[in-house]
């Protein structure tokens, strides 16, 4: 077993997975192939865990992987995946996903999903795009009317047309 393969089990142990992803973060694109077979581990944090590295160092060659635990039955796993692969702000490296690949995702996630975590994240996620997508506007405004969740309302009313992070984030009108 590889160095990496080991940080990557290592993220299991309580005691040792902050050691281990600080050591995976910092071997950046070396570790990605570990950290894509963590994307497969038994254990729900191993991979949760693979989705915070790559939330970082996204490599094109894991999107396949991270799109698949988007179905998983753990809601962290589900959270930390579509986090990874929607979240622009947290990339380092060159990899992001382009945004008509992921926002769909974070739609049905937010429309679809039982979890009121992953609906929440989603919510979050969808957000930022509100003022360049009216698929999203659809999804934020029935989430804020008809979300089963009062924070999933509240956080899509945020930034629904008229909330205050739709009003912060709005593009100036440059003046003449």
């Amino acid at each position: 077993m590889e160095e990496f393969d080991i940080l990557v089990e290592e993220l299991a142990v309580e005691h040792r997975w902050r050691d281990a992803y600080r050591r995976l973060c910092l071997a950046e694109s070396h570790a990605t192939p570990a950290v894509r077979r963590g994307l497969q581990h038994a254990d729900p944090r191993v991979r949760v865990r693979c989705c915070l590295i790559l939330d970082h160092f996204l490599d094109e060659a894991a999107l396949p992987e991270l799109k698949a635990n988007l179905d998983h039955p753990d809601e962290h796993v589900r959270t930390w995946a579509m986090h990874a692969l929607a979240c622009d702000r947290c990339k380092e490296g060159e990899c992001r996903p382009a945004e008509d690949d992921v926002v769909p995702i974070a739609i049905r996630m937010l429309r679809e999903d039982p979890s009121v975590l992953v609906r929440r994240q989603a919510a979050g996620m969808l957000g930022p795009a509100v003022h360049r997508r009216d698929d999203v506007v659809r999804a934020l405004v029935a989430a804020k009317d008809d979300d089963a969740d009062p924070t999933v309302r509240k956080i899509a009313g945020w930034w629904a047309p008229g909330g205050p992070r739709f009003l912060k984030t709005a593009p100036r009108s440059r003046a003449r």
